[in-house]
């Protein structure tokens, strides 16, 4: 193994978090990619990261997509790669980044998965009456009205709701706060569940939304939360947290058209990512140009 290769990573990893305030998904995500990098310079015989040139990073690149991985999982390899090399050269410890320009295999780009209007319609239509499925319709209808990431719902606490501007404030990715809009009917089921989780939180928890004992719920509890509600509900397609954000952002887009506004409410920082969202059928798109084109517009 590298000299000092591990005390290197763990540091990085401890830099990430606190000073890049990136998420622990995220962290251990990069954590996975970097123990593959660690292994392909093992492989080659190298004795420090300095001779990782631009020549072998590439043939690393080559190395993950011959061992199968995708277009994406290689682009965030790429994105680990990139970030921990600069922060060597910050440490000093290597003056190049071999990994600058370098990048991965395009891959075929797929829409997300949404649910139809009736489809999400049925899914939070739940008749509640004890208080974890009280829990769960106020969960739901909070991903379907506001498009919160999985990460965003779990780290909610509950001065971040304001209920008489029916808005809720997040922190998203790399720690960066919105203010997110909650529909009517969802501020319905939070007022619902409110007063169950006053009945159920620990004295000194925080969290908007907690187990049976009374602890800050973990992202595969709401997973499974989700999952087990959409097979209750008669659902014939598998339903986890994203596929209710999609859900909004399809709909919302689908309605209004307003490619900017989705954007800021999903916290996407670059439009590219939420274009993917723009799969709106060419007859709704004809119709559109027609009406606001100056070119396209009849004459009465």
């Amino acid at each position: 193994m590298l000299p000092g290769s591990q005390k290197r990573l763990a540091d990085f990893l401890e830099y990430l978090g606190i000073e890049r305030r990136m998420s622990k998904h995220t962290q251990s995500a990069y954590a996975r990619d970097l123990k593959s990098l660690t292994a392909y310079c093992d492989g080659l015989g190298c004795a420090a990261w300095r001779e990782l040139d631009v020549h072998r990073a590439r043939l690393f690149v080559i190395h993950l997509h011959k061992s199968g991985l995708s277009g994406r999982s290689i682009q965030r390899a790429l994105s680990a790669a990139r970030s921990f090399f600069r922060y060597l050269i910050r440490e000093r410890a290597i003056e190049n980044n071999p990994f600058t320009g370098i990048r991965a295999p395009k891959s075929e780009q797929r829409l997300p998965t949404a649910l139809t209007v009736d489809q999400a319609s049925l899914l939070v239509a739940v008749k509640a009456k004890d208080p974890l499925a009280l829990r769960d319709r106020a969960i739901m209808e909070l991903f379907y009205s506001s498009g919160l990431r999985l990460s965003e719902l779990i780290g909610l606490d509950l001065p971040q709701l304001d209920q008489q501007q029916a808005l809720v404030r997040v922190s998203g990715k790399g720690g960066k706060t919105r203010e997110v809009p909650v529909g009517r009917l969802a501020m319905r089921a939070i007022a619902e569940w409110l007063p169950q989780r006053a009945r159920l939180s620990n004295a000194d928890e925080a969290a908007f939304f907690v187990t049976r004992n009374g602890k800050r719920m973990t992202p595969r509890g709401v997973q499974q939360r989700i999952k087990y509600w959409g097979k209750r509900q008669g659902l014939d397609v598998s339903v986890h947290p994203h596929v209710l954000r999609h859900s909004f952002a399809s709909h919302l887009l689908e309605s209004s058209g307003e490619l900017r506004a989705v954007q800021e409410l999903l916290g996407h920082a670059n439009i590219s990512t939420t274009q993917v969202y723009t799969h709106l059928d060419y007859q709704h798109l004809a119709q559109v140009y027609d009406r606001a084109h100056p070119r396209a517009k009849k004459k009465d």
